[in-house]
């Protein structure tokens, strides 16, 4: 393995105080989008500026995949392993899209408290492993 890339340019970054999610904020209406774009898809006039997204929001809703899709083909790691997908709300932004890292339906609930992380996809031709954003639910320690 020669590193880890992230499967798309642009969508997030890894800090030394964790990952981000990019977005971009309309300089005419304020609109947020995410992914980031050149221009805002609401008012049609401005341009976007580049934003961090807040790393914690609330499960909006979800789904679980219990096989793999059949197309596209499945591109992760190895076997299929049953994953869930959601929208995690993010306050004062927009609800983002994501992979959850908790496949089972009896740990998640609508209105749980997310946070962002990065995990792996799959392994590229070059021997790399590609990385996605994900969510998974706050553990709050009582320590």
């Amino acid at each position: 393995m020669t590193g880890q890339v992230p499967v798309a340019e642009g969508l997030f970054e890894e800090r030394a105080d964790g990952p981000t999610l990019v977005g971009g904020r309309c300089t005419t209406c304020g609109h947020i989008e995410f992914p980031n774009k050149q221009h805002c898809l609401k008012c049609f006039d401005g341009v976007l500026e580049q934003v961090d997204l807040p790393r914690r929001g609330t499960l909006w809703t979800f789904t679980t995949q219990q096989f793999p899709p059949p197309s596209p083909p499945y591109a992760g790691t190895g076997e299929f392993k049953p994953f869930a997908v959601g929208y995690v709300e993010l306050p004062g932004a927009l609800r983002v899209e994501a992979r959850l890292t908790e496949a089972s339906p009896e740990r998640l609930t609508i209105g749980q408290e997310m946070e962002l992380t990065i995990v792996p996809l799959r392994e590229d031709e070059e021997g790399r492993e590609r990385t996605i954003f994900a969510f998974q639910p706050v553990v709050e320690s009582n320590a």
